[in-house]
């Protein structure tokens, strides 16, 4: 019993230990970072961030009865869609999962320029057009391509450095 308790205490004393000192150097580490960024700043235009969205993950699945279950079992419930044409979309918060049931091969990342996670329009976003000419400036491969003289609802795909499919998908 002693044995044990001397564990424990000593467990807990280096964690404890190994806790204070993992904060101190994330707190100097974070303001060298701080002090960096402020320097930077006066010498480089930051670019602003793109407007992409909401986001939410579509999974390719094999049993859309099944894969809802599971995922009602982790809190979320159906937000659209429909199990007659193979596809829900649940939401758990702020967090989307697409369920797709023979749609696609592979799991995609997607974000719907102009909504929010409720699927409310957005009254400032970078419309899907322009998110395509600005990464096509940086060099990335879009495919399909969205016809840059039209306006309204398009889509396009971007593939990432490790096969991961990403849709930029605007719904309006």
């Amino acid at each position: 019993m002693k044995k044990t308790t001397l564990f424990i205490f000593g467990f807990l004393i280096s964690f404890g230990l190994g806790f204070y000192v993992n904060t101190l150097v994330s707190n100097k580490n974070d303001n060298k970072s701080e002090i960096k960024q402020s320097n930077n700043k006066n010498n480089i235009k930051k670019e602003e961030n793109m407007k992409l969205g909401a986001f939410s993950v579509s999974l390719n699945v094999k049993d859309i009865q099944v894969s809802k279950q599971f995922y009602e079992n982790l809190g979320f419930s159906v937000f659209a869609g429909s199990l007659e044409k193979n596809y829900l979309i649940m939401k758990n918060e702020n967090s989307l999962i697409g369920l797709f049931q023979g749609m696609f091969e592979n799991n995609i990342l997607t974000f719907n320029p102009g909504w929010d996670e409720n699927a409310n329009n957005i009254a400032k976003f970078d419309d899907v057009r322009e998110i395509q000419r600005k990464l096509k400036s940086k060099g990335l491969k879009i495919d399909p391509e969205v016809d840059e003289k039209t306006s309204g609802p398009a889509g396009f795909m971007v593939t990432d450095p490790d096969g991961n499919v990403i849709l930029i998908d605007q719904h309006r």
